[in-house]
Order: structure tokens, then C-alpha cells, then sequence
């Protein structure tokens, strides 16, 4: 199971989106886990038991709320809420 404080990204590396989430992740210094759900059974379930289907990504804060394909904006705009934005 995935780490309740830190931000967890599930995704695949065939998929447009999730590479889209993590480029913005790592433009913008956030810390996040990455569960690959194309290698790992587990990281699939997780994700879809999270988001209730099967799109990706998914992504979890702290404290349990999630987006899934979230624009880069929508993405911002959680992170910022969630206080996760670094400086």
C-alpha cells in the first residue's frame, strides 16, 4: 500500500497523460511515488479501488483525495490547495 503522507502517482509509461502529470510533477519539485500499473498488480488494484475505473493516472494526496487525468492546471491548482507546492 502506498505511503498515506507523500503524493502517489499511478500510472503507466505507454500513457500520454501520466507522462503529462509527471513532467509537471518534476518541472515543479514535487516529491510523489510512482506505482507503474502496466509492472504491478498490486499498484492496479490500488488504482482502481482508488478511482472506481480503470483510466489513468491516478493521482492520490495525502489524505486521500485523488484525480484522475487531471489537466496540468486542475493539477496545479490541487497541489496548491493541498500545500504540496515546494517554496
Amino acid at each position: 500500500m502506498t505511503d498515506a503522507t507523500a503524493l502517489t502517482l499511478y500510472g503507466a509509461d505507454w500513457c500520454p497523460d501520466c507522462r503529462r502529470s509527471k513532467r509537471l510533477l518534476d518541472k515543479l519539485g514535487v516529491t510523489y511515488d510512482y506505482r507503474d500499473v502496466e509492472t504491478d498488480a498490486v499498484a492496479l488494484a490500488e488504482a482502481e479501488s482508488i478511482s472506481g475505473r480503470q483510466s489513468i493516472p491516478v493521482i492520490l494526496f495525502p489524505g486521500g483525495h485523488h484525480v484522475v487525468e487531471p489537466s496540468d492546471k486542475q493539477l496545479q491548482a490541487d497541489l496548491a490547495t493541498a500545500g504540496l507546492l515546494p517554496g
